[in-house]
């Protein structure tokens, strides 16, 4: 009897092609899975960065700039909050930025778009273990206000909260319009102990 094919040895080579096949599976899935792993850990760092960065931006306007911007307190005379405050700009240069102009800053003043350049303030914001450390660094790069009036604004800056409607009642009262003061804040939010974990806002913020 003659063979009309010979089919010796195609279980093997279907069982290698198979065998092929279920490895590229396996190694694309075991790929997707650690390229998920690693986004996701990316993510979590880079949201605790982001939040360390909004808790700057919450804290230097509600306690720095509030304290400061009326003139009888300065960025030096406030302390370091237990440590957690680190005033780089000088008092000059720091009150000038709240109350002028950006034309009218003082010499030396820096209005570079880089956080880490030279500062305003730097707030270390401690961890609960095994939590990291991070270092916020807020920086306003740009002011404008009423040009007209040499770009100071009619914000109150006194301090002062009147309740009601103050001295006058009725219809004597005049609202004139609000000129606030503006400025472009940038911040930078960073891991203490590994830099490149970091998050950055451009904040427009009125007074």
């Amino acid at each position: 009897m003659r063979l009309l094919k010979n089919e010796k040895g195609i279980a093997l080579v279907m069982a290698l092609i198979l065998s092929l096949i279920a490895l590229a599976i396996t190694s694309a899935l075991i790929y997707l899975i650690t390229q998920g792993s690693m986004i996701s850990g990316f993510q979590k760092r880079y949201q605790t960065a982001q939040e360390a960065a909004q808790g700057g931006i919450e804290f230097g306007s509600n306690e720095i700039i509030n304290k400061t911007i009326g003139g009888t307190s300065s960025l030096s005379s406030l302390g370091t909050y237990g440590g957690m405050l680190s005033g780089n700009a000088t008092d000059a240069c720091f009150a000038s930025k709240l109350t002028s102009p950006t034309s009218s800053w003082a010499a030396g003043c820096s209005s570079t778009l880089e956080p880490k350049d030279s500062p305003d303030f730097t707030l270390r914001l401690s961890g609960v273990a095994p939590q990291p450390n991070f270092n916020v660094f807020v920086k306003i790069v740009d002011s404008t206000g009423d040009i007209s009036s040499g770009g100071s604004g009619n914000t109150d800056t006194s301090g002062l909260n009147l309740e009601g409607f103050g001295v006058v009642e009725g219809g004597g009262l005049v609202s004139p319009p609000a000129v606030p003061h503006i400025y472009r804040v940038e911040v930078q939010g960073e891991r203490e102990t590994n830099p490149d974990e970091r998050a950055n806002y451009s904040v427009l913020y009125t007074y």
